[in-house]
Formats: structure tokens, C-alpha cells, sequence
């Protein structure tokens, strides 16, 4: 019998929304609950073994083959640009990307260069190319609400799920860049060497969050 296929999961909330799917489908995840400090962890009746990682590590230890498949936000996606395939949209993780300014800044108004900070660099650049605009990219580690609030920055492009912490801190979204959520993702090698196993699991996954979608879950 072949190796187990590995699976990253991006450690956290996407972890624990993967484990669930993975349960729904009748799999035993018991040692992934009581994980304690491991990073590889069997769940043996799927034939899977799952890896958690940091999300930008999800993308490499599949994109180098080291994983079979993984799961990890668009978001990632969108900023590394591996070399994978993208196979399912999972439904859960949802969030976007945003363009935010200052309450009632007139970003458009104007012909200057604007100065944006994100921790996104690429998915910025990407976006402004596409309105056809020059902009100056700041890139953020941090909170990155703080560089208009400072005067770095003339806008910022960063997730947001609720907008709270943009209205607590005097932000507003001005546009919307795109809508994210957890992407299953597989190694390009794997899917051909092992594609009636990976597609047997997707096949399953898919229908799973199809039956989500229609029951409104």
C-alpha cells in the first residue's frame, strides 16, 4: 500500500474548520485533537497524515512536494502565486481583501502617486495595475491600520472580516478587492502519480461542501 497522502493544514481557525470537514465525512480525527505539540499526526482510516504549518509554509511544502495537498486561505494563494493546482473552494475562512482610507479621504480625488501599506505587496501591486494606477507599496509586518493613521500611507489593502477594528481605529472601506476563503490545494507531481487517491478525497470533499452550501451551513 502506498504512503499515507499528506495533507498541510494551515494551523488555527483553517485547522479546525479542515478537521471538522474531515469528521463529516465519517473520519476518525482523534489525533489531531489531542495533537498536543506534534506537527504530524495520523488519522489512519482517511489514509491521511496531516502536517500543520504557518499558511505561506502550507504553500511551500506542497509547491516542493513534501505534502500531497494542503489548505490554506486565497489570500496566501493570491500573494505567493506557487506552482499548484487550486482545487476546491472550501467555504469556510470567508473574509476579503479591502482598500481602506481615513473616514471621508478623498482617495480617488487627485492625479498624484498614492502611498499604500499592506502586508500584501503583490496582491496591492496587482490590483492598482489593473485600475491602471501608479501606486507606492509600503509593506507592513504589523498592524497595519497604523501607517494612515501616521501619515505614512494614503490607504491600505488588508483582509477584513467584520470591519471593526477599521471603525475603531477611524478606517473606512473604500473599495473591495476580492472575496477569500480556505482553498484545498495539491502538489502538480502528486496529482498524477497518485490521482485516483486524491481524487477520491476530493470527490468527497466537493460533494460535502456542495450538501454545506444547500443546507446553508
Amino acid at each position: 500500500m502506498n504512503k499515507p497522502l499528506r495533507i498541510a493544514l494551515t494551523k488555527g481557525r483553517l485547522e479546525k474548520d479542515t478537521v471538522a470537514l474531515l469528521e463529516s465525512l465519517g473520519y476518525d480525527c482523534t489525533a489531531v485533537h489531542e495533537k498536543g505539540r506534534r506537527l504530524i499526526l495520523p488519522i489512519p482510516d482517511a489514509h491521511l497524515e496531516v502536517v500543520l504549518a504557518k499558511a505561506a509554509d502550507v504553500i511551500t511544502y506542497v509547491e516542493h512536494g513534501v505534502c500531497d495537498m494542503g489548505v490554506v486561505g486565497k489570500d496566501t494563494l493570491m500573494e505567493m502565486n506557487g506552482k499548484l493546482f487550486e482545487l476546491v473552494d472550501l467555504g469556510f475562512g470567508k473574509c476579503k481583501f479591502a482598500l481602506a482610507t481615513k473616514k471621508d479621504y478623498p482617495f480617488y480625488d487627485g492625479f498624484g502617486v498614492k502611498t499604500i501599506a499592506s502586508k500584501y505587496p503583490n496582491v496591492t501591486r496587482a490590483f492598482f495595475e489593473n485600475k491602471g494606477m501608479d501606486v507606492d507599496i509600503v509593506k507592513i509586518e504589523g498592524s497595519v491600520e497604523l501607517a494612515p493613521l501616521l501619515g505614512l500611507a494614503d490607504g491600505i489593502v488588508d483582509i477584513v472580516e467584520t470591519g471593526t477594528t477599521l471603525k475603531e481605529n477611524g478606517l473606512e472601506v473604500v473599495e473591495d478587492v476580492c472575496q477569500i476563503s480556505a482553498r484545498l490545494i495539491v502538489n502538480t507531481v502528486s496529482l498524477k502519480m497518485r490521482q485516483r487517491e486524491i481524487e477520491q478525497l476530493v470527490t468527497r470533499i466537493e460533494e460535502k461542501v456542495t450538501e454545506r452550501e444547500e443546507q446553508g451551513i
